[in-house]
């Protein structure tokens, strides 16, 4: 009776160390499962994306999150502030803003306007691109009958050399831009070389601190800009017009990651990850490319 007993004593401690085991080895598997990784390529449909309260709205002045700030996911986005579009109401205006860390672009996607930039008044229309320095308090507004869509860039300049800003506000407009070839890409992508660092020589405005350029291409019907990679920026594409394919991230295998593109759509890369664009066969693209650098990664004299 007392060997039976001892036996089963026996069979319960090794079972019980067994089961101690099992929670051991297989506890971490259980919590990967619940881990979450960062992704490589951000998606945003700017139609689908909800209105949300920022720094500048007012009850007729309406900002939609891209990327950055107020964005669900901020984790990925480290240099990039903040990358939105802002709707104005017809007679409307937003709330004046200036960020001591950070450096802003504008570019006008529909109507016409005006931004309070400090003293001054700067008129808008459609595809024009202003660049706000940090030391400069700024305001939109919309005295038009028809809305006002503008889309804001900002980025992160802590840490960066501080630079006299112009006397004058730095604006263009996109189609005062001629178009180009860059080299290293195929001739079916023309650009508009709207904006670079400030010691660019081949763009229209040369301004940027922590972006090192901003830029239109053109491509034509079965075009593409060829999918490549940055090792020290961040980029972001927001297709205006046509559709096609959107390069984003690619395995092992070196097989890319092809995802269907309209007009509207806006994606974010981080630095390394692979990029691209195919238009479709039958139909001209134009996308609104923007590149900055990732903290840390700043490369003095580096071609863009």
């Amino acid at each position: 009776m007392i060997a039976i007993c001892h036996g089963a004593d026996s069979r319960r401690h090794v079972v019980g160390i067994v089961a101690l085991l099992i929670v051991i080895f297989c506890a971490p598997l259980l919590h990967a499962n619940d881990r979450k990784i960062d992704p490589t390529y951000l998606h945003r449909d700017t139609s689908a994306v909800g209105e949300k309260k920022s720094d500048i709205t007012t009850k007729t002045c309406h900002y939609r999150p891209l990327f950055g700030q107020g964005d669900s996911v901020t984790s990925v986005v480290v240099g990039v502030a903040r990358y939105g579009e802002v709707v104005i109401d017809p007679n409307g205006f937003c709330g004046s803003v200036q960020y001591p860390d950070e450096d802003q672009v504008y570019v006008v996607l529909e109507g016409t306007g005006s931004v309070k930039y400090g003293d001054t008044f700067v008129s808008l229309k459609k595809e024009d691109y202003l660049y706000i320095p940090s030391t400069i308090a700024h305001a939109l507004s919309n005295k038009s009958d028809m809305q006002l869509t503008v889309i804001i860039m900002g980025f992160r300049t802590k840490g960066f050399e501080k630079t006299q800003p112009s006397p004058q506000p730095l604006k263009a407009n996109i189609e005062g831009v001629p178009t180009a070839t860059v080299s290293g890409h195929p001739d079916s992508t023309r650009y508009r070389l709207l904006m670079g660092d400030v010691d660019s020589k081949r763009d229209r405005i040369a301004a940027g601190r922590v972006l090192t350029s901003l830029f239109l291409m053109e491509i034509a019907p079965g075009g593409t800009n060829f999918p490549h990679h940055h090792e020290r920026e961040e980029e972001i594409y927001l297709v205006l017009s046509g559709h096609g394919v959107m390069v984003a991230g690619s395995g092992m295998d070196g097989i890319v990651g092809r995802h269907p593109a309209k007009a509207g759509d806006a994606y974010f890369f981080r630095l390394n990850c692979t990029v691209g664009y195919y238009s479709a066969a039958n139909v001209k693209s134009r996308i609104l490319a923007v590149r900055s650098w990732y903290p840390g990664m700043v490369q003095i004299g580096a071609e863009h």
